[in-house]
């Protein structure tokens, strides 16, 4: 596909909102307005990942946000593993990143995958 234009991209975003009360689960995919949605919804996709792209969350952030799914403390983690508390809060903080062995462990009790441990 070739550039999308910004004034593309807001036409896209309006004709999909046009189209969505349409175009349900029901509707077949050859459909007129069905196929449109798919197009349209495209070039918002393709404009969106060159504009606004998604970054992937850094491991301070990753151990924050599951310490907090999880209701568990530093202190709690940092007793699972045998480190110091301390030591969590310096990954938390971002002021250092945890060991390969110390990865694998907070990988294991957070449920963090080792793709995005390892910022893949």
């Amino acid at each position: 596909m070739s550039k999308i234009t910004k004034e593309q991209y807001e036409f896209a975003l309006a004709r999909i909102e046009e189209l969505l009360p349409l175009v349900d689960d029901n509707t077949p995919r050859n459909d007129k307005n069905a196929v449109e949605l798919s197009m349209v919804s495209d070039i918002v996709i393709e404009y969106e990942k060159e504009h606004y792209p998604i970054e992937k969350p850094s491991i301070a952030e990753l151990i924050e946000h599951s310490l907090e799914e999880r209701g568990m403390t530093q202190k709690q983690l940092a007793n699972e593993i045998g480190i110091s508390a301390s030591r969590i809060n310096d990954y938390v903080l971002g002021r250092s990143e945890p060991t390969l062995k110390i990865a694998r462990q907070l990988c294991r009790l957070l449920d963090i995958s080792p793709a995005a441990m390892l910022g893949l």
